[in-house]
């Protein structure tokens, strides 16, 4: 399995609505934190090696309403 992470920018007073739907509807999202500055969530994700992770971004969440933009950082090593 492969971690990223994605920010992700609400409309107005939605961000309680986005969380829970990140939450309860997409396959992979393993956590969903409230941050300040200017994107409302940090959502980490978790996908297969292969899976294209800029398809899964596309797919599963901009489909989702009251999104507004998103940034996706792609991880490489974990120094654990």
């Amino acid at each position: 399995m492969h971690p990223f992470f994605i920010f992700v920018k609400c409309e107005l007073g939605k961000a309680y609505d986005v969380a829970a739907d990140l939450v309860e509807e997409v396959e992979g999202v393993s956590e969903v934190y409230s941050i300040s500055g200017p994107f409302e969530l940090l959502v980490k994700v978790y996908v297969e090696d292969e899976q294209d992770i800029g398809r899964y971004v596309n797919e599963q969440i901009h489909k989702l309403p009251h999104i507004k933009d998103t940034q996706t950082i792609i991880t490489f090593n974990a120094f654990t």
